[in-house]
């Protein structure tokens, strides 16, 4: 395969000089799977057990280390900040339009990209140059169990992803289980103030609260993150408020938004946005700290 790609990346004739050779290094890749595609509809990389991952998707992240790849892991975003040996990791930049020059410099054998149509022409252009590419998205629950498989094939730990597939699924279940036949109490998640925006059904989000034994007022609008309009939220007067430290403080000295019931009488709850807000391996603690917060002293 013609790998000669880098001269195109940059004006430097050394650094493009560098570039195309670490991407010769990378032309031999092992056989896509047949007949299975990855989120962004590319063929799967073939089952192997890689040793210079690229990840750049926090949650893919924490999936790799809970599959005891991290030490593989050679190239991650600025937003990979968890587990805290992430940390350690060369930050490679943004994961959505990303650095192609410092993801070749990493000589990755794997790249594991968000599916977002962003990310839709560096997967093409690494895949062009021999490095295998996995594009993931979760949104959901499902979606999360999928990837966290997907990814254990293709960095060689399918055994260990089962594992942490049973596990996450074990917690879950069990806050299901402290919450079954209790009271829901409607809840309404800010994600964003200006626009507006809520969680619909299409998170893992909104799945979460009903795990935990609420109930989203927005559950009936399938979009992740749709707008909504102030007075809808009145309208449909959730019992709580979920949202953000920064913009739950906010909220609780608006005038505008004190005509909401719950932010009146102080029913606003704050989540731990770096346990809550990624679809990652400690989602089940997630569902955990949400049932704690709608209802108090249910689980130790």
């Amino acid at each position: 395969m013609f790998c000669f790609f880098a001269r195109g990346w940059t004006k430097d004739r050394g650094t493009a000089a560098m570039l195309a050779a670490l991407l010769a290094l990378a032309c031999a890749p092992a056989a896509p799977e047949a007949g299975r595609v990855d989120d962004a509809g590319d063929p799967l990389p073939a089952a192997a057990t890689r040793s210079r991952i690229v990840s750049l998707n926090p949650a893919t992240t924490e999936i790799l280390f809970a599959l005891g790849a991290g030490g593989r892991v050679v190239g991650r975003t600025r937003w990979d900040t968890w587990p805290p040996p992430a940390r350690a990791v060369p930050d490679l930049g943004d994961g959505i339009r990303p650095s192609l020059e410092a993801i070749v410099g990493a000589r990755p054998d794997l790249v594991v990209l968000y599916a977002t149509g962003d990310n839709r022409d560096a997967a093409l252009a690494l895949r062009r140059a021999g490095i295998p590419v996995l594009s993931l998205r979760i949104d959901r629950l499902a979606e999360f169990e999928r990837a966290t498989l997907l990814l254990g094939d293709a960095v060689g730990e399918a055994a260990r992803a089962r594992q942490v597939v049973d596990s996450v699924r074990a917690t879950l279940d069990r806050v299901r289980d402290a919450t079954r036949g209790r009271e829901r109490p409607t809840v309404f998640m800010l994600a964003w103030e200006a626009p507006l925006m809520t969680i619909g059904a299409g998170s893992f989000l909104s799945e979460l609260v009903e795990v935990a034994g609420g109930r989203n007022v927005f559950a009936d609008l399938g979009s992740p993150s749709p707008q909504v309009a102030f007075e809808e939220v009145l309208r449909r007067d959730p019992r709580y408020v979920l949202g953000a430290p920064e913009t739950t403080g906010t909220l609780a000295t608006s005038e505008r938004w004190k005509a909401l019931p719950a932010v009146r009488e102080g029913r606003l709850l704050v989540m731990d946005t770096l346990l809550v807000g990624r679809p990652g391996v400690r989602l089940g603690e997630a569902a955990v700290s949400i049932a704690r917060l709608l209802h108090p002293g249910i689980l130790p």
